[in-house]
């Protein structure tokens, strides 16, 4: 897909956003199921069912995908995807690779400590651009990615989240 393609894609998205800001919200959904076999949690992807479990360092066994590592694959996706986007918009030809890394202190998700973190302390995103584009234009490229990218802005802003429970049996 070229700019001008991107943009007649986008350009009737975009008016009907502006004239009807109410249509913009979308909720995306995500569900998993804890009737499997073990600690772990089935996942529906859009091609497939990814089973969810403990990372080794938490007693896994390395044999199911942790979901620490798939938050940085999401990250990663979105990364990615949005700087595709904002280069194709901005006319640059760019490719490469993007990696995230995370770094996770274990004593906070096991109990060991309660002054120790549950969660993520700190999260680097990197991109390995293969670029012709001078280096003014890939600083926009990766200004326009980070501020448009929603996983990484989700993750700066920390939006409000609830929890909730029901049981089937409740009377």
């Amino acid at each position: 897909m070229d700019a001008a393609a991107l943009k007649a894609t986008q350009a009737p998205l975009k008016a009907g956003y502006s004239a009807d800001p109410d249509t913009a919200l979308v909720t995306l959904r995500a569900d998993g199921s804890l009737d499997g076999s073990g600690i772990t949690c089935s996942v529906r992807t859009a091609g497939a069912l990814a089973e969810a479990g403990l990372h080794p360092a938490a007693g896994g066994d390395g044999t199911q995908l942790c979901s620490g590592d798939m938050l940085l694959e999401a990250l990663v996706a979105c990364a990615g995807v949005t700087l595709r986007a904002v280069a194709t918009s901005l006319g640059i030809e760019a490719s490469g690779t993007v990696r995230a890394e995370g770094d996770l202190d274990f004593r906070g998700t096991l109990g060991v400590d309660k002054q120790a973190p549950v969660g993520f302390r700190d999260v680097r995103l990197f991109f390995d651009l293969d670029t012709d584009a001078a280096p003014e234009k890939v600083d926009t490229l990766v200004r326009l990615t980070e501020r448009y990218c929603v996983v990484l802005q989700t993750l700066k802003s920390a939006p409000a989240t609830s929890v909730e429970a029901s049981t089937g049996g409740a009377a």
